[in-house]
């Protein structure tokens, strides 16, 4: 299967069709409302409203696996994002990235980009202290913590896997280069 065989549901619960896609670069990401990375939305929308006129675009994946810092519905997420942070970009119905009920997507992310590059000991450390609370975490290919992010390119290849630490402004150069 490709990228562009899977449809993941809308915050709404409506199918979204990934084929829809062909041709444009796209970020993946699991997020969560109350966590020390929620801050990253700021990049996020920046990265957007930047290269969204180019073809990119990003899609957000909320998930409560990681410490419950994902609580409320889809549209109370949604609210929160869009008021806070003035998000513009899709936001998808909240999932599971690990474990017996992941959506498939993210199986197929991890299978195509099984790691992250971990750079710098403060990055290190901070992902190492994520991965011994992560109850979710069982396989090395597993997501650590929210804020994963995985780029793919406009053929629908996983070219790019940042752990939660990378600031999306430090994956602009990646995402300029494919466009």
């Amino acid at each position: 299967m490709s990228f562009y065989d899977y449809k993941v549901k809308t915050r709404k619960g409506e199918d979204f069709d990934l084929a829809t896609l062909k041709g444009k670069v796209v970020l993946i990401v699991n997020t969560a409302t109350g966590c020390g990375f929620t801050p990253q939305y700021e990049g996020l929308e920046a990265l957007y409203e930047e290269y969204h006129d180019k073809g990119f675009e990003i899609l957000d994946f909320p998930c409560n696996q990681f410490r419950n810092q994902a609580p409320g519905t889809d549209e109370e997420i949604h609210q929160f994002c869009t008021l806070k942070y003035k998000t513009q970009f899709d936001q998808m119905k909240k999932i599971d990235v690990n474990g017996e009920n992941e959506d498939p997507l993210f199986t197929f992310l991890k299978k195509e980009m099984p790691d992250e590059e971990v750079k710098g000991l403060k990055a290190k450390a901070a992902m190492k202290a994520v991965s011994k609370i992560s109850e979710s975490t069982k396989a090395p290919s597993d997501i650590k913590w929210n804020f994963t992010k995985f780029l793919v390119d406009k053929e629908g290849k996983v070219v790019g896997r940042y752990n939660p630490t990378v600031e999306p402004k430090k994956i602009e150069g990646d995402i300029a280069a494919l466009i």
